[in-house]
């Protein structure tokens, strides 16, 4: 596990760029770990999808276009909006909304007084607590096994872009909007408004997408800061 979590932070800070060839001598000596298990972190890898296997064997470091970044963001929004629908429409127990709005009320206390002030490392933790939280109350293991498999892409996460832009501040005054989508999620839900429940789910995917352009066209040194981006090779 030591060895999976260095070897995804060296990929996403960029330390092994997109096209990348890794070898398992080297990657084994560089992690102090025996070959055979250099071999299961990088299966695990290409499973997330941040490696690509080569037909004669082997591994490289996938790269992403902009375009594969934003479908990955739009599919993480179509999943979720289903999982927002099935929980409303489906109905869902007082303990599971309960749950929901006390992370509802966790990532309330993450905001300050003034409009930028936001504790983000907070709000990152509590924020991807809440969206696994909305994606279990769909009762669905596929829409969950999906959700997961969109979500190992670093920048379709839910918290993909909350790491690294503190010092953003039109990001930051992003979040209010993000909660106010929260709120009105847990009341859709609430109300068994399957419609407006999937409707508020994929439009609060796009503020990552929002994000994202910012980022890629408005201030391309944030690439370098958050997770993957470095990644994007167009």
């Amino acid at each position: 596990m030591r060895a999976l979590m260095e070897l995804r932070k060296k990929i996403l800070s960029g330390d092994y760029p997109g096209g990348t060839r890794l070898f398992e001598v080297s990657l084994a000596e560089t992690l102090q770990i025996s070959r055979t298990p250099v071999r299961e972190v990088m299966s695990r890898l290409a499973e997330e999808g941040l490696l690509d296997r080569l037909a004669n064997g082997g591994f490289v470091v996938r790269s992403f276009t902009y375009a594969d970044a934003v479908d990955a963001i739009e599919l993480r929004g179509v999943l979720e909006g289903t999982a927002a629908r099935l929980a409303a429409e489906r109905g869902v127990s007082q303990a599971g909304l309960d749950q929901l709005r006390d992370l509802l009320a966790r990532l309330e206390e993450c905001f300050g007084q003034a409009l930028d002030e936001v504790d983000l490392e907070a709000y990152s933790e509590a924020n991807a607590k809440f969206h696994a939280g909305l994606v279990e109350l769909s009762g669905s293991t596929v829409i969950q096994r999906e959700v997961d498999r969109a979500t190992r892409l670093p920048f379709a996460s839910p918290s993909a872009f909350l790491s690294g832009r503190a010092h953003v501040v039109a990001f930051r005054q992003s979040l209010h909007i993000a909660q106010d989508q929260h709120r009105s999620l847990v009341s859709a839900i609430a109300g068994r408004e399957g419609a407006r429940a999937e409707f508020i789910a994929r439009e609060h995917a796009r503020i990552a997408r929002k994000n994202l352009e910012y980022a890629v066209f408005e201030d391309p040194e944030l690439m370098l800061t958050v997770p993957g981006l470095v990644l994007l090779n167009s």
